[in-house]
């Protein structure tokens, strides 16, 4: 089939001409991150893996994004005349989102997986449960005294 007749969500490449690639376009006419944003979906339901993990993902990303956001502007304010305040907040904000952010990746796709392999398609607002729902779950488990009993 030619790739002006596929009917796919992903990217393509298109040829201006010999030698040289035009910017990369999409079937449709909103960005993609913007459709996670606003749920919307070309269809009913996520169908393949790639799609599932990265609205899965996405979401988890913007709701980490505002709680790390808030708490390093809460650090910010508390450690403003600390010597090495924004030193401090700096560090601890960026290990803490890049942790939960590889944490995000792997239980997106398993999430992703489970979806897939089941056979079953998931709809966007699902997704966005299973995101803010990982980002939730993780503040829970970092403020309760549950990893200090192992």
């Amino acid at each position: 089939m030619p790739p002006s007749k596929a009917k796919s969500s992903y990217p393509t490449l298109r040829a201006a001409h010999p030698g040289g690639w035009r910017t990369m376009s999409r079937d449709y006419s909103v960005n993609l991150c913007q459709q996670v944003l606003s749920l919307w979906v070309h269809g009913a339901t996520l169908q393949h893996f790639p799609e599932m993990w990265y609205w899965v993902f996405l979401w988890c990303l913007f709701s980490s994004l505002f709680v790390h956001g808030a708490g390093g502007l809460l650090m910010l304010v508390m450690l403003q005349r600390h010597k090495r305040g924004r030193l401090i907040t700096l560090v601890l904000v960026s290990v803490g989102f890049l942790a939960s952010l590889s944490g995000a990746v792997i239980t997106s796709a398993a999430v992703a997986g489970v979806y897939r392999v089941a056979g079953k398609g998931m709809a966007p607002l699902e997704a966005l449960v299973f995101g803010v729902g990982q980002t939730t779950l993780s503040v829970v488990i970092s403020f309760s005294r549950i990893l200090a009993t192992l």
